[in-house]
């Protein structure tokens, strides 16, 4: 199966920035069990923007540095490294301790340093930078979890209450499923309908279906089966929170505009559509929305559909911009 959206940083960054503390909860235990959840964190966006622009790493979509607080009141630093594909070893390991280093350097702030490996290699598990010399030696370690850890584990990712044990079911099934597009569909409609059995409230149910609907791509005929199958589900249950029948015909739309070059009517038609849904955008609003990449454009052209007023714009911007 050709996936058509491949760059699968993007989606992560947007659900671990979602929904941070269950992340650390499910994938980091010990180091949430530290940390006072009752203060509210910080994503440090400068401040990792200044140690990581000259660094030679390649592009880093979904690395996170946030600051949170220790239950002592103490602050604290964490470093959350997302890969994808994986790297050699020394590249991963010593990218990881630059980044390090260089927050001590720059903030004087020593960072737990954090790895997801989404990558499909059993036997790629970096954990350590080290240099050894008769008298000097570096012993730089960081912690690590491996999401095909969990691949046996089905029953317990579907039972547990954390959302992220959906993210990494659904990024599992993206690997299971590279050529069985009728597999593929199936788990996709079991874990949209998870969202529902598991009593989430709408907007997580949003969230999560983007990251699903994201990163489990369909063939286009495929992918209406899907709808139709979850629209009957819906309309038994007597809710409509994902499907909608403007949504294809809108997201169609802007994928030929953007495709063929037409960016500009493109950001006109999502304007457009954001005036009606959420009444006149403030000028600031509007500028913001200007400025989006047409990536984010795209993006926000999906979940405009699920605004009904201009605080969940709002919302999806300071998230997403």
């Amino acid at each position: 199966m050709t996936e058509s959206r491949s760059d699968l940083d993007s989606p992560w960054k947007d659900i671990l920035r979602a929904y941070f503390p269950p992340a650390i909860a499910f994938f980091f235990p010990q180091t949430a069990a530290l940390i006072d959840w009752s203060k509210p964190y910080e994503f440090l966006d400068k401040e990792f923007q200044a140690v990581s622009q000259d660094a030679a790493v390649g592009r880093r979509y979904a690395d996170q540095l946030v600051k949170v607080w220790l239950k002592g009141g103490t602050e604290l630093w964490l470093l959350l490294h997302l890969e994808v594909q994986s790297q050699s070893e020394t590249e991963f390991e010593e990218r990881m301790f630059i980044y390090s280093l260089r927050i001590f350097d720059q903030f004087r702030q020593v960072p737990i340093s954090l790895a997801i490996l989404c990558d499909e290699s059993l036997s790629w598990r970096p954990s350590c930078y080290e240099a050894n010399y008769p008298d000097t030696s570096l012993n730089f370690k960081f912690g690590t979890v491996k999401l095909l850890d969990w691949r046996d584990r089905m029953d317990e990712l579907e039972s547990s209450d954390n959302p992220f044990a959906t993210v990494v079911m659904a990024h599992l099934k993206v690997i299971e499923t590279k050529r069985d597009v009728d597999r593929r569909k199936n788990w996709k409609f079991r874990l949209t309908r998870g969202l529902y059995e598991k009593g989430y409230e709408r907007q997580e149910i949003l969230d999560l279906y983007r990251f699903i609907d994201w990163i489990l791509v369909l063939p286009e005929a495929v992918e209406r089966e899907f709808w139709q199958e979850l629209q009957v589900f819906e309309e038994e249950r007597k809710v409509t929170y994902v499907t909608n029948a403007e949504r294809f015909g809108i997201e169609k739309g802007l994928k030929q505009g953007i495709e063929q070059g037409a960016v500009q009517e493109a950001r006109s038609l999502i304007l457009r559509l954001l005036s009606r849904r959420v009444g006149i955008l403030p000028s600031e609003v509007r500028s913001q929305v200007e400025s989006l990449s047409i990536d984010r454009l795209e993006s926000l052209g999906e979940a405009l559909l699920d605004f009904s007023d201009l605080s969940d714009l709002e919302r999806w911007l300071q998230l997403h911009a």
